[in-house]
């Protein structure tokens, strides 16, 4: 039972409310009022401001925290993405061809429609409308985004405080499976599939060295600050394989050169 108040969040005689504790806001937390919806801010107990590096936040005030989580695939930011403009995207973080492909495919064939302005006729070019995007929310999943596109701190932190087992600081492969089993509602078999797809495809872009999706991660993928930040690290990442290899074959041809200026120098003399 929470400390001085008169309810309490579980009961002996329903396991369920025992083994997955909503959180639970302690004092001296940094994160007030978890309840409350923020329009602009990604907010949780150990991030209570957002995104704050770059002044990510404080630069995407005039977003909802729905609408930044898909700004990075749109870049020219005519609240209009493209399925090539996903392609790229995903091509940029560091994803195969095939990964990017399948990725635009499934994401702009299950949202699109659900964006269009008239909802009348689907878009012939499945092209998502950004400030619709909210329209596109769907069921079994966590519900830290809300009906409008705001982030709900209280859904977010109940993610970990459920099904983090052992308190690793982020969620491993089966904490994954029993949250996804836990938040299927009845026959949503489209919110079943979109949740799986999800993590999945969140799974694929932090790729945990140690099997951890850790909670500030996951946070950043909610905003979708995480996806500029991999694509920033993969462009560094080929520039500097790209100036390995260019290192490496100068010095080659320098060292064969001078090989080779060497034996003219010092001629050998037939015996």
């Amino acid at each position: 039972m929470p400390l001085k108040k008169g309810y309490t969040t579980a009961t002996p005689q329903q396991f369920v409310t025992i083994d997955h504790k909503p959180y639970i806001p302690r004092y001296g937390d940094t994160l007030s009022d978890p309840g409350t919806a923020r329009a602009t801010l990604a907010a949780s107990n150990d991030s209570p401001n957002g995104t704050t590096k770059k002044s990510y936040a404080a630069h995407n005030q005039h977003l909802t925290v729905i609408q930044q989580h898909v700004s990075y695939w749109d870049s020219d930011k005519d609240s209009i993405i493209w399925p090539r403009d996903t392609y790229t995207g995903c091509r940029d973080f560091g994803w195969s061809p095939l990964l990017a492909f399948f990725a635009s495919l499934i994401i702009h064939l299950g949202l699109s429609y659900s964006t269009v302005p008239n909802l009348i006729l689907p878009d012939p070019y499945f092209r998502i409308y950004v400030d619709r995007l909210y329209k596109a929310k769907h069921g079994s999943d966590s519900m830290t985004f809300d009906n409008q596109g705001r982030f709900r701190p209280q859904q977010f932190e109940d993610i970990f405080a459920k099904y983090d087992q052992g308190g690793k600081g982020g969620l491993d492969v089966d904490d994954l499976w029993i949250f996804w089993k836990d938040q299927r509602m009845l026959f949503d078999f489209f919110g079943w599939t979109a949740c799986a797809l999800e993590w999945v495809a969140t799974y694929l872009l932090i790729w945990p060295a140690d099997g951890i999706l850790k909670k500030e991660d996951i946070r950043t993928v909610y905003d979708g600050s995480i996806f500029y930040k991999r694509a920033e690290e993969t462009r560094r990442k080929r520039a500097g394989v790209l100036a390995d290899t260019t290192t490496n074959t100068v010095s080659d041809f320098l060292a064969d050169f001078l090989a080779r200026d060497a034996e003219e120098e010092d001629p050998q003399v037939p015996e």
